[in-house]
């Protein structure tokens, strides 16, 4: 079996070795072999850093990707591990989505303000901030 260098498995996938040497030291990747002090990955480390690209890409924390790799009992399979994990994420999306389509309202209401003051400001107002319009230092 082929064992590669750091360097190696870095520039095959993308990243840093310093990335790699993170993920190892948190546990995300197993240690791998050394050589004259110098690690040596077999080509399983590919699977393994692929999981980690997809949780990542999928919202998951370095955290949350800890969970999905170790924080089950090892009998259970990945798609009960996935499951589980993306109910909650799915919950936290669907909340960054209203977030962002509140935001975009929001700025859109902006582009379309026509007011020669915030005192008189409509957008305001449609927040439902008049009291604190009304109050001082507004």
């Amino acid at each position: 079996m082929e064992e590669l260098t750091i360097g190696e498995v870095a520039r095959r996938v993308g990243l840093r070795p310093s990335a790699l040497r993170y993920y190892e030291s948190v546990g995300l990747l197993p240690p791998p072999r050394r050589v004259n002090g110098q690690r040596r990955y077999d080509a399983s480390v590919f699977q393994r850093l692929a999981i980690i690209q997809l949780a990542q890409e999928s919202g998951f924390t370095l955290a949350e990707i800890e969970t999905l790799v170790h924080g089950f009992a090892s009998e259970t399979p990945p798609s009960a591990r996935w499951w589980t994990l993306a109910q909650a994420k799915l919950v936290e999306a669907d909340a960054l989505i209203q977030r962002a389509q509140h935001m975009k309202r929001l700025l859109e209401a902006a582009l379309d303000c026509g007011c020669l003051t915030f005192e008189e400001c409509v957008i305001v107002e449609d927040q439902g901030c008049v009291e604190s319009k009304k109050g001082v230092g507004v």
